[in-house]
């Protein structure tokens, strides 16, 4: 008997995959596994996942098994499997089923995912049948989050059911051998969709013609509005100064820098320093923009007015491959790609409404007749300290679900009124939408709607609970109320949602020292907080330190004007108004004495703790930027002057005792004015400024750790987009022996502040 093989037993098991596997060429991985291991049964995608049911022998089922979970699809990401077994039933083959509808979780819809090498080869190839076509793409490429109108994700659950394949697309959907098989979008000149050009003086053009007009457009100076995965870009070339200086008129940029679409890799090194963990960002299947620090010249002067960095991407649709010129092609001028709206409104991604909203901006149109389901703007992120640091998390990225450190019943954080986004969470999964933008007009209002009710029939989570700021006159708050039908709304400490996003991403359970600079937020005590130190969990916090609150005169007239918020720093620091101080200068008389008698009245005056406010105050002792055309502005140029300048004698802030402790800026204050009249360099000073902050958030963290026994740090707020604070802190926290936790999902501003919302209202529901 020893000569003879036992037989090996024949079983059958399911297979009940969850995570993100639709959309990702999952199916077609699974035909093929089986297909090698000589093993019988079928796949399925269900609302809830891929489904998969296999026979054969023990050893081959257990290394499938093997496989599904090391070795999925490169897109895939599975997090959890469910096996069931199954009594053996015999049959042949393997088959792709019809997809299911299924109660219960919704599998997360995949994002977009820029153009793959493989359909860029083809789409440069003469002899491909797809030579040129501007809506090439496969399993591992193409549009997914903004054209998916339902799960399972099948072609009828998309913008592309209007698209019937023909029979070339439709023979390689069904081949098992073909890198097409079951890709969704899959299309060709024969099936479309189609691009369309229109000129404003009404000439029109389709197919390839559009692609040579528009080109034309562009190379002659005009402004195109190009229609991408989520919405409409206003492109103009990115060397030509009158195209671009054109381009901010008319959009009313002011001073914001734009950002610039370069051809490949090659062509960003030459207008940026790029380093590994960057490189990876411009041509991951992500593609946001990337924000670089600028190297020689070539672009325009109104492309970034004043910055020593720059925001580039690389093309992540064949029509931006085919605008900057493909492999082989000659070299292109680099384009100015920035979102398509007006500063303020969002994104424009309806054809009829960009057609109105974007007429007085440009001279043409290059769109296509593919429906955008849901407006979604690109992404911006940086790198700190080899590190991913994300200030805008939207195409991508969304709708991928954020882990969530404990279930959560099902619930809708609103989030905040500046650089809004929503956020759906149910059990261990949070949704975050797209960027939306600023609560500040109608359309934007629209669009939250749109992008909540889209979230919510992916996610397939119907919120019994809800979520905002604690701001009472934040429209976001103001939405929520309208729109709560019964449900409980339960409101959050602006800074406390900070803290407890940065929690969330890492899964910690706290308690944490919370670290919250930004500019504005509604404090408990009806002031403008914004320089918080908190001891915090998901349940609450304690107010430990705060920066010494100085009076905002006037609210936004002063975010607008740092020379405003200079004076009242100098006022508040007893420091007298010389005509010899730059901001003395810069606010006109009449309005100086204006100013005078609110600070001293208290007229129209709130108190504010706000370390935006101060970095704006610095900003313009320095001489740096008095008024600013958009957020942050002053504070990020104060940065740029102050990097890579050796900060000797840095200033230092007084802590006065107490409960909380104050953290008063006037020694600071004195000691900048000091340097400026000894003539030391606004970038020296600036530096100095920048290592005060730092030694002032270590020592503050010091003595919360002497009180509460707490060595993790949680950094977040929008001042810690500021890479050289961020970089600072971190490094001078961990050189003391803390653990810190810094934003890499979502951005620290407030475009990450619903996750804080939803992990804060859960927790105080579940304990009533």
């Amino acid at each position: 008997m020893s000569g003879l093989r036992v037989a090996e037993a024949v079983v059958r098991r399911r297979f009940v995959v969850r995570g993100l596997v639709q959309g990702v060429g999952f199916r077609p991985f699974v035909h093929a596994t089986a297909g090698r291991l000589a093993l019988t049964g079928s796949v399925r995608n269900d609302s809830g996942g891929v489904v998969v049911e296999v026979e054969g022998r023990d050893g081959a089922v257990a290394e499938f098994s093997r496989v599904l979970r090391a070795e999925p699809p490169p897109l895939a990401r599975v997090q959890d499997v469910q096996v069931d077994e199954l009594e053996p039933c015999g049959g042949t083959g393997f088959t792709i089923e019809a997809s299911r509808a299924a109660a219960g979780d919704r599998t997360p819809a995949p994002p977009d995912v820029a153009t793959c090498a493989d359909c860029l080869r083809e789409l440069a190839d003469p002899t491909d049948r797809r030579y040129r076509h501007p809506f090439v793409s496969c399993t591992n490429c193409g549009p997914r989050f903004t054209v998916i109108t339902d799960l399972p994700y099948d072609r009828p659950a998309t913008t592309m059911a209007g698209f019937p394949m023909c029979a070339d697309c439709a023979r390689e959907y069904a081949d098992p051998a073909d890198r097409r098989f079951h890709a969704q979008p899959i299309a060709c000149p024969a099936c479309g969709p189609r691009l369309e050009f229109l000129g404003a003086d009404g000439t029109a053009a389709t197919g390839e013609p559009a692609l040579s007009a528009a080109k034309a457009l562009l190379a002659t100076g005009g402004v195109l509005a190009v229609k991408g995965l989520g919405g409409y870009h206003l492109a103009a070339v990115a060397t030509d100064e009158r195209a671009v200086a054109t381009l901010r008129a008319r959009k009313r940029r002011g001073g914001k820098p734009f950002a610039v679409m370069v051809r490949n890799l090659a062509a960003a090194r030459a207008l940026a320093d790029i380093d590994l963990v960057a490189k990876d960002l411009l041509t991951g299947p992500a593609r946001p923009i990337v924000l670089l620090p600028r190297r020689g010249g070539g672009l325009a002067p109104s492309v970034a007015p004043g910055s020593p960095d720059v925001g580039l991407l690389l093309p992540y649709t064949p029509v931006h491959h085919l605008l900057l010129g493909l492999p082989g092609e000659p070299p292109s001028a680099p384009l100015v790609m920035t979102s398509g709206n007006l500063g303020g409104e969002p994104i424009a991604s309806d054809d009829a409404d960009a057609r109105v909203r974007l007429a007085p901006l440009v001279d043409g149109w290059l769109g296509h007749d593919r429906r955008i389901a849901v407006p979604c703007d690109d992404s911006v992120v940086r790198v700190v300290d080899g590190e991913v640091l994300p200030l805008r998390r939207s195409r991508g990225y969304a709708p991928l679900p954020v882990p969530l450190p404990f279930p959560v019943p099902p619930t809708l954080a609103v989030g905040g009124d500046l650089k809004n986004t929503c956020c759906l969470g149910s059990g261990r999964s949070a949704w975050l939408s797209g960027h939306i933008g600023d609560m500040d007009d109608l359309a934007t209002l629209a669009a939250f709607d749109t992008a909540e009710r889209h979230l919510e029939h992916l996610s397939g989570v119907v919120p019994d609970h809800l979520a905002a700021d604690a701001h009472p006159r934040y429209r976001s708050r103001a939405w929520a109320t309208r729109h709560a039908a019964g449900r409980p709304l339960r409101t959050v400490q602006h800074h406390h949602a900070h803290v407890a996003a940065v929690m969330a991403e890492h899964g910690h359970a706290g308690p944490v020292v919370g670290v919250a600079f930004d500019g504005t937020g509604y404090g408990t005590d009806g002031a403008v907080w914004g320089g918080e130190v908190l001891v915090a969990d998901y349940r609450g916090f304690r107010r430990f330190a705060h920066l010494a609150y100085v009076p905002l005169p006037g609210g936004d007239a002063s975010v607008l004007r740092p020379y405003r918020m200079a004076l009242a720093h100098l006022h508040a620091a007893g420091i007298p108004w010389d005509a010899d101080l730059p901001p003395v200068a810069a606010c006109p008389p009449v309005e100086r004495a204006a100013l005078a008698h609110q600070l001293a009245t208290g007229l129209g005056c709130v108190p504010t703790s706000s370390a935006g406010r101060l970095f704006d105050a610095v900003s313009s002792l320095l001489g740096v930027r008095h008024t600013v055309d958009f957020e942050a502005q002053a504070a990020i140029e104060l940065e740029s002057r102050a990097r890579g300048v050796r900060a000797d004698g840095a200033y230092a802030f007084t802590i006065q005792e107490g409960e909380p402790l104050l953290a008063d800026p006037a020694p600071v204050l004195r000691a900048l004015v000091a340097d400026l009249r000894a003539g030391v360099a606004a970038g020296v000073a600036g530096a100095r400024f920048h290592a005060a902050v730092v030694d002032l958030v270590v020592e503050l963290a010091r003595r919360a750790r002497a009180a509460h026994d707490l060595d993790t740090v949680a950094l977040s707020g929008g001042v810690f987009g500021n890479a050289l604070l961020l970089a600072g802190a971190a490094a001078a926290l961990r050189s003391d022996g803390f653990t810190v936790l810094r934003h890499r999902r979502v951005p620290p501003n407030d475009g990450g502040l619903a996750l804080g919302q939803l992990v804060v209202s859960a927790t105080l529901t579940k304990e009533g």
